[in-house]
């Protein structure tokens, strides 16, 4: 069930009255009013007063609990402008416009209903941002593997000899006489330590 007030022709302008109830649609009721006490703008006491008043007619004529009331509108139309002048220099005049505006607040006890369906927008949106920060991961993964040549470590080009192989190919490049532990094959180069000891 649904429960209107209205404030008309308060004296403040639907532009700065509608920054207020900005803050409070879609709340709780005693959230409002929590949102609302701490406001320092004027229109936050014409707007508190509205809501006060919604919640007693709540209360009083509909039987309503408080505690599971929603702001579900909260609209600011415009008023009635009152046109003043100011007297300015050499006889002139400066208009001066005394903005109103009417003030609806608009509660419901559907509170179970509503919060589900807002449940339900904050999880889609949150499952939309875990989407795009996965795809804006993708491509920071897939960078290491698209580097240049030059950067990527280089492939082995052919595979290990065979265990049997290796020892084969050293006892071909050392002489046989330097494995044996006897003098070198080269006779040609001089050994100092032979000349001493003849």
């Amino acid at each position: 069930m649904q429960v209107t007030s209205t404030y008309r022709f308060a004296r403040i302008s639907a532009f700065k009255a509608r920054e207020v109830t900005r803050e409070i649609q879609g709340r709780s009721a005693s959230d409002a009013l929590d949102v609302l006490a701490f406001s320092p703008k004027k229109a936050a006491v014409l707007v508190r007063k509205t809501l006060k008043s919604a919640i007693a007619n709540a209360e009083n004529n509909a039987d309503l609990r408080v505690d599971n009331l929603l702001v579900k509108e909260a609209v600011v139309g415009e008023g009635p402008t009152f046109k003043r002048f100011r007297a300015r220099a050499r006889g002139g005049a400066s208009p001066i416009r005394k903005r109103t505006s009417h003030i609806r607040i608009v509660l419901t006890d559907e509170l179970a209903a509503q919060a589900s369906e807002l449940a339900a927008k904050r999880a889609a949106r949150s499952g939309n941002r875990v989407r795009r920060t996965r795809a804006a991961d993708a491509p920071a993964a897939a960078a290491p593997q698209d580097q240049p040549a030059a950067e990527q470590p280089a492939a082995p080009q052919s595979e290990p000899a065979p265990a049997e192989a290796i020892p084969a190919a050293a006892e071909e490049t050392t002489p046989p006489a330097a494995a044996v532990g006897g003098p070198p094959a080269d006779e040609s180069t001089p050994n100092p330590g032979a000349e001493e000891a003849k």
